[in-house]
Formats: structure tokens, sequence, C-alpha cells
């Protein structure tokens, strides 16, 4: 199995926004992912955000949805929106090659730090992260407000 990681082009943008929904529907959570595909060819056009693609032959199997933001506690920091491999395609290295090129993408831009969430029941990806070295924090909680 050959599989290729490469930046996400706006040509990828259905197959990443359908990668989305089925992460949506994983965690139980479909009817609250309302970001149309049309929001997501402005946003990338603008460059709100760059992404990562797995594809398996022409097919994308997974990606890692990314912008750059700012710590000030540590200077420059990649935030990770999203991070999902296709369930029939998952436990066969293709998180982890995704996840290392994440890292590395976060390096060669001079980042030094890079942040992400993890639902407290996704025992899976809790241990995926802490096989990474990741520190799982529990002591901070999150704050929103939808406009």
């Amino acid at each position: 199995m050959q599989i290729n990681i490469r930046p996400g082009t706006a040509d990828d943008l259905p197959a990443i926004h359908n990668l989305v929904l089925e992460l949506a529907e994983y965690e139980k959570a479909a009817h609250e992912f309302t970001a149309s595909l049309e929001d997501y060819r402005r946003d990338f056009r603008e460059g709100v955000f760059e992404v990562l693609v797995a594809e398996q032959g022409q097919t994308i199997v997974g990606m890692a949805l990314y912008y750059m933001t700012y710590s000030t506690w540590k200077g420059k920091m990649l935030y990770l929106e999203d991070f999902v491999v296709q369930g029939a395609h998952r436990r066969r290295g293709i998180g982890d090659a995704l996840f290392d090129a994440f890292l590395e993408t976060a390096r060669a831009k001079g980042c030094r730090l890079v942040k992400w969430q993890v639902l407290d029941w996704n025992e899976p990806a809790i241990r995926f992260y802490r096989k990474k070295a990741a520190t799982i924090e529990q002591e901070w909680w999150n704050g929103k407000i939808f406009l």
C-alpha cells in the first residue's frame, strides 16, 4: 500500500469536506457541521487554513487541516483543527505518517508549539497522541461564543 502525503489543493476540498463530515458523524455531532463546501473554497482561497492530505492511488483517505496562530508564551504555533483518516483505512500507519508530516510542517514554519483538541471519550485518539509523546491537558476548559 503506497500512501502519498502532500499539501492539499482547491481540487481536494470536496474530499476534505467529506472527511470532516465523517469525523462529525463519528463524534455524533453531524447536526453541528454547518460549514459548506463553498465556505471551504472561499476560506482556502483566502489562506484561512492549509491542509495536508493522505492519498492512496487517486483517493484521499485522510487529512490534517491546520492554521497559524500565536502563543503569547511560546510564539508561533500551528493549530490542528481536524485530523482524520477514513475508518476503512485506519490502523495502517496513515495517521502516523500524516501527523508526522503535520509536525514537520510546523517545524519548517518555525513554530515552537502545535495544539489541538481531543474529546475525552475518544480513547483511540488519546492513545495515538500519547504515543506521539503529546501532553493531553485536562485542566484547561474551552470557551466559545457562536456568532
